[in-house]
């Protein structure tokens, strides 16, 4: 009976842990934050979001879960904070296919692979003023993943991504962005 109890918690205390590093605890624990924009598409949206091009098409096609967060990053505190928070996300389980440091400033991408599948895609950025995330859940062909990583193809859906859901960025004039971009 001891050992059976022994067991039941060291199997909770590691599916707690593992949890922790996870998408869904990230997107769930930022999600109402102050100035921070989420999106978790349904599969419904999926097929608006594939208009963006031929490309997103193909990739849309497939996806199962597509969410979509952008929050502020303004602090060297908060910067690292959330890049450490990445880190443990992608740390062992992902494997990163591109990885630019400069300074607290990031942009990685990072898939989980199953056999010939790429199954995860998860693309975050921070500029150390802001930061985001892109995340796919689905079956990808990995030669149309690292052409879309090469082409800057995930950048551009997450830019869609929010004019498709008619979002502006905080503190940005729709009509004096011209000047920001």
């Amino acid at each position: 009976m001891l050992k059976r109890t022994f067991l039941i918690l060291t199997l909770f205390l590691i599916t707690s842990c593992g949890s922790y590093n996870s998408i869904d605890t990230f997107y769930n624990a930022h999600k109402n934050d102050d100035q921070v924009t989420a999106v978790r598409a349904p599969r419904f949206m999926l097929s608006l979001i594939s208009n963006i091009s031929p490309e997103m098409q193909a990739l849309i096609g497939n996806t199962k879960d597509l969410r979509y967060m952008q929050f502020p990053s303004t602090t060297p505190a908060r910067s690292e904070f959330l890049n450490n928070q990445m880190n443990g996300i992608t740390g062992n389980s992902f494997i990163e296919v591109y990885r630019k440091n400069d300074a607290l400033k990031r942009n990685v991408i990072s898939i989980r692979e199953k056999k010939n599948t790429v199954k995860e895609i998860l693309i975050y950025n921070n500029d150390a003023v802001k930061g985001s995330f892109l995340y796919f859940n689905g079956n990808f062909d990995p030669v149309k993943v690292r052409a879309m990583a090469q082409n800057e193809e995930f950048q551009k859906l997450g830019n869609g991504l929010i004019h498709q859901f008619n979002m502006g960025t905080p503190g940005i004039n729709k009509e004096n962005k011209s000047t920001e971009d």
